[in-house]
C-alpha cells in the first residue's frame, strides 16, 4: 500500500526477458523473482514459483500475514524477518531489494536443496553456476608474496653479516701491514740534528735491532725509568749518566744525544766498557756542527789520558774523522797511533764511524759508512781501566776535544767485527750476528 505519493528510486538496468529485477539471466521459475529452481529444475514447484521445499498441496491459505520465514502474499504486509513481495515494505530487520538503498538478504543455503547443487569445495561461489552476486570467499592458500619477502629479507640480513665480517678480517690485516710500516727503518734521519735543541715527543715503540727474531715492539726509551739523565743500556747494564749541558731529543721514530762543545756537555758509563786488552770494535753515528778543531765522539781511558778515542780532528791542515789509540800509559806523542779518513761533508751530516782493534794481527782500522778508509799496525793499545765516555776525551790530566753536535746508535763491541758485518751496521741497527757489549740510543 501506498499514500499515493511515487517513492524514490534509482535507475535501474532494463530487465532481461522473462526475469526480475537485475538478478543473473537464468530461466525464470514460474511466479517467482529470480529465486533457486525447485529440487526438479525448470520446473515449478507445486503451489507456487519460489522455491520453496516441494510440499503436498493443501488448501489455499487464507489471505492474511505470511508465516515467519516466508514471504508475504501479494498485497500483504510482510512479518518480521519476512522479505517483502513487489510493491509491499519489508519486515522489521530485512532489507528490500525494491526499495533505494536496499540489497539482497545475506546468502542462506536451501535445506531442501540436494548438496550436489552447491558449488564444489575450492570454487568460488560468483562462479558456481546459477550463482548471485556474493563477495568472493577467502582463500585458504599462504601469502606466497609475504613468505618471498621474508626469505630476501633474510638472505639480505645474512649477506649484510657476511660483509660485516669481510671487512672486520680486512681492517684487522690492514692495521696489522700499518704496523709492519711504522716499523720498518727510518731513513731521513739524516735531515735534523743542527740548530738548538728541543724536546717535542715522548718515547715510542720500534722494531727490534737488526738480528733479533722477536716480532714484538721493542722498546725504545732513550733513558732509564724514573731517571732521564741516563742513556738506558739496551744491551746490558750500562747505562751512561748525562752532564748538564747535555740532553735527549726525538727526531722522528729515534732519539739522539745533543751535546754543546763544553765541559758540562757529555756522557760516561759508571765503569769500563770496553776491554782494550782484547779485539773490539766501536761504532756510532754521528753529527758535527763543525768540522773544526778536535772533537772526540767517543773514547775511553783512564784520569791521566784515553786508550782509544774516535772523532773528528785536523790531519794535515785538513778536517778528518780518526781513530787514535795510546800504546803506553802516559799519552805521550811517540805512542800515539791515528788512522783517519773522509767523507763527501764532513759537517752537519750524519757519518756512521766504526773502529776495530785486531789483537791478534795488532792492528786497527777506521770504517766510514761501512766502507774501510785507514788502517794502521800497532804494537797493543794500553789497558786503561776508566769509564766510556760521550762527546769528550782525556788527555794530559784533563778533559779535552768537546763534542758539538749530536749522535745516536753507540754501540760497542768486545770482539773484532768483519767488513762484510761493519758494512750491515745500520743507523739504530746491531749487528745480526754477534751481541753488542753496550748499546745506546737504538731505534
Amino acid at each position: 500500500m501506498t499514500d499515493g505519493t511515487n517513492p524514490p528510486s534509482t535507475p535501474q538496468p532494463e530487465p532481461a526477458p522473462g526475469n526480475g529485477y537485475g538478478f543473473p539471466p537464468v530461466p525464470p521459475a514460474p511466479g517467482g523473482y529470480g529465486y533457486p529452481a525447485g529440487p526438479q529444475a525448470g520446473a515449478p514447484a507445486p503451489g507456487g514459483g519460489f522455491g520453496p521445499p516441494p510440499t503436498v498441496p493443501g488448501p489455499p491459505a487464507a489471505p492474511g500475514p505470511a508465516a515467519p520465514g516466508q514471504p508475504a502474499a501479494p498485497g500483504q504486509p510482510a512479518g518480521p524477518g519476512q522479505p517483502a513481495a513487489p510493491g509491499q515494505p519489508a519486515g522489521p530487520g530485512v532489507p528490500n531489494p525494491y526499495q533505494p538503498g536496499g540489497g539482497p538478504a545475506p546468502f542462506q543455503q536451501n535445506p531442501a536443496v540436494p548438496p550436489a547443487q552447491w558449488p564444489p569445495a575450492g570454487l568460488p561461489v560468483q562462479d558456481a553456476p546459477g550463482a548471485g552476486p556474493f563477495p568472493p570467499l577467502q582463500s585458504e592458500q599462504p601469502d606466497w608474496e609475504a613468505m618471498a619477502d621474508r626469505t630476501a629479507a633474510e638472505r639480505r640480513k645474512k649477506r649484510l653479516w657476511m660483509i660485516g665480517g669481510g671487512v672486520t678480517v680486512l681492517a684487522l690485516l690492514a692495521g696489522g701491514g700499518t704496523f709492519l710500516l711504522m716499523g720498518g727503518e727510518d731513513d731521513n734521519g739524516n735531515t735534523n740534528a743542527g740548530g738548538d735543541p728541543s724536546a717535542s715527543a715522548s718515547a715510542s715503540a720500534s722494531p727490534s735491532p737488526s738480528g733479533s727474531k722477536s716480532k714484538a715492539p721493542v722498546d725504545n726509551t732513550p733513558t732509564v725509568k724514573d731517571d732521564p739523565t741516563q742513556l738506558r743500556d739496551r744491551a746490558g747494564k750500562a747505562p751512561l749518566k748525562m752532564g748538564a749541558d747535555a740532553g735527549v731529543f726525538p727526531i722522528d721514530k729515534r732519539y739522539e744525544i745533543r751535546t754543546k762543545g763544553n765541559e758540562n756537555s757529555y756522557a760516561e758509563s759508571e765503569k769500563r766498557i770496553v776491554d782494550t786488552s782484547k779485539s773490539f770494535t766501536v761504532s756510532a753515528r754521528v753529527w758535527s756542527r763543525s768540522a773544526k778543531g778536535r772533537q772526540m765522539a767517543v773514547s775511553q781511558g783512564n784520569e791521566k789520558s784515553f786508550a782509544f778515542e774516535l772523532g773528528l780532528d785536523q790531519v794535515n791542515g785538513k778536517a778528518a774523522w780518526v781513530f787514535r789509540v795510546q800504546t803506553g800509559d802516559q799519552g805521550a806523542e811517540s805512542t800515539t797511533v791515528t788512522v783517519s779518513g773522509e767523507s763527501a761533508k764532513m759537517e752537519k751530516t750524519f757519518a756512521q764511524l766504526t773502529a776495530t782493534y785486531d789483537a791478534e794481527r795488532k792492528q786497527i782500522a777506521l770504517y766510514v759508512n761501512g766502507k774501510k778508509v785507514g788502517e794502521s799496525a800497532v804494537s797493543g793499545v794500553f789497558q786503561a781501566q776508566g769509564p766510556l765516555q760521550l762527546a769528550r776525551s782525556r788527555h794530559e790530566d784533563k778533559w779535552t776535544a768537546a763534542w758539538s753536535g749530536a749522535m745516536d746508535s753507540v754501540q760497542t763491541y768486545g770482539e773484532l767485527l768483519s767488513p762484510a758485518q761493519i758494512d750491515t751496521l745500520k743507523a739504530g741497527r746491531v749487528d745480526a750476528k754477534t751481541k753488542p757489549t753496550g748499546a745506546w740510543l737504538l731505534f
